[in-house]
């Protein structure tokens, strides 16, 4: 593609695209999408290449603003403005990323969080992550992708940070016709990044680690767990890099089991806790969840803190029965091996499986092991995770913590 196929589209030049006479009410109300089935799809619309900025005009004539379009997917337009002639341009990510860190700024006082969280930023299907002098980006809609240059120019003049990493990878890109890919848009990467989070430090791998190489959302989460795990045995299931174990330990746990089958992810976590200086109080083993949860549970195991804080089960709606019959699954094996009086965290990333049915697959799962307490905590992701008022897909997360009798 050359750099004038790539270059934004002038205001002057960009398509209108019409919605169908009463579906215009949702944008009006401030929606960010348009669903295929509210336009006017024609012919000339079809043809339209993906990812190309236009304009969104309402049945009364009236312009909505300036969205990146896609004529083949289900959310065929992603509103990026009010002003339907508005540049899109490094300017404009730039005022956008300036905005988001004024808020990460008040929120954190180090530079290790979720800078974009999509639409809630203003940036629809962008992810931004913040690893220090290390950016992460994931562009998820290939308009998105086709503004790369653009928000390229604005992060080095916003952050001007020593590397940039693009993780191109999600599935998402799929439905939007694109390839994924992961590699350096600038700089140099060797190895995992620093990463300090709740007066501990773990090691992020940006290149090849899961999502961007690391779960800023659980942060919050992590804290509180944390807070309550002074001198308790505590077991961590899905450990990833140490999350939750090593600021458990940190935080005064008297001994921490972790569990992940991932060779690299457990290399990662004691690394995190020599660095954190627990790390004779910590055990990484690898072994698949349930088996393990299964031998635990046969040899009479028992801890006073127990996380359960899985990899998405439901990464499809086709997938959502499979995935609720799985956290219920865990939470009854998990709570098997908690002690009286102890604490189970049991969490899900899976935005096709909403908090209220989640709360249920949870409180199923104690019942089947026949144990019996209180919710003391229900949340989602920190507030480096905003999410935006009309659009409930964006409270994917949530984490339950019981107190078990």
């Amino acid at each position: 593609m050359t750099d004038t196929e790539n270059a934004p589209a002038a205001a002057s030049s960009r398509p209108d695209i019409h919605l169908i006479p009463g579906r215009d009410k949702r944008l009006r109300q401030g929606h960010p999408w348009v669903y295929s089935n509210e336009i006017r799809m024609g012919a000339a619309e079809r043809a339209l290449p993906p990812g190309g900025l236009v304009r969104l005009i309402a049945p009364d004539g009236a312009c909505l603003g300036a969205a990146i379009f896609n004529p083949h997917t289900l959310i065929a337009a992603r509103r990026l403005t009010l002003e339907g002639g508005a540049p899109i341009d490094a300017g404009f990510f730039a005022k956008h990323l300036r905005r988001a860190l004024a808020l990460r700024s008040r929120l954190y006082d180090r530079p290790f969080y979720r800078l974009v969280h999509a639409e809630a930023d203003g940036l629809p299907a962008l992810v931004i992550d913040r690893f220090g002098e290390v950016v992460v980006v994931q562009a998820n809609a290939a308009g998105m992708d086709r503004l790369l240059p653009e928000l390229t120019v604005a992060i080095d003049s916003v952050l001007a940070p020593a590397a940039i990493v693009l993780r191109n990878d999600s599935p998402m890109r799929g439905l939007e016709g694109l390839p994924e890919e992961v590699r350096l848009l600038k700089g140099s990467l060797e190895g995992p990044v620093r990463v300090e989070e709740n007066g501990a430090v773990f090691f992020a791998d940006p290149l090849g680690g899961q999502k961007t190489g690391w779960f800023f959302d659980q942060r919050d989460n992590r804290a509180f767990v944390a807070g309550l795990s002074k001198g308790a045995r505590v077991l961590d299931l899905y450990t990833y890099h140490g999350g939750f174990a090593v600021q458990a330990a940190v935080a005064g746990a008297e001994r921490v089991e972790a569990v992940d089958r991932s060779d690299g992810a457990l290399a990662q976590a004691v690394r995190a806790a020599e660095a954190s200086g627990v790390a004779a109080r910590c055990e990484f083993r690898k072994a698949e969840v349930f088996a393990e949860l299964e031998r635990l549970g046969l040899a009479g195991e028992r801890y006073d803190v127990v996380i359960a804080d899985p990899p998405p089960f439901a990464r499809a709606r086709k997938d959502v029965a499979a995935a609720s019959r799985a956290y219920r699954k865990l939470t009854r094996m998990a709570a098997r091996v908690t002690g009286k009086g102890g604490l189970l965290l049991v969490a899900s990333c899976s935005h096709n499986i909403d908090p209220g049915t989640f709360t249920d697959l949870v409180a199923a799962g104690l019942a089947d092991a026949q144990r019996f307490g209180r919710i003391i905590r229900q949340a989602g992701a920190g507030p480096d995770h905003p999410l935006h008022p009309l659009l409930p897909e964006s409270a994917y997360l949530k984490a339950v913590v019981a107190h078990l009798d």
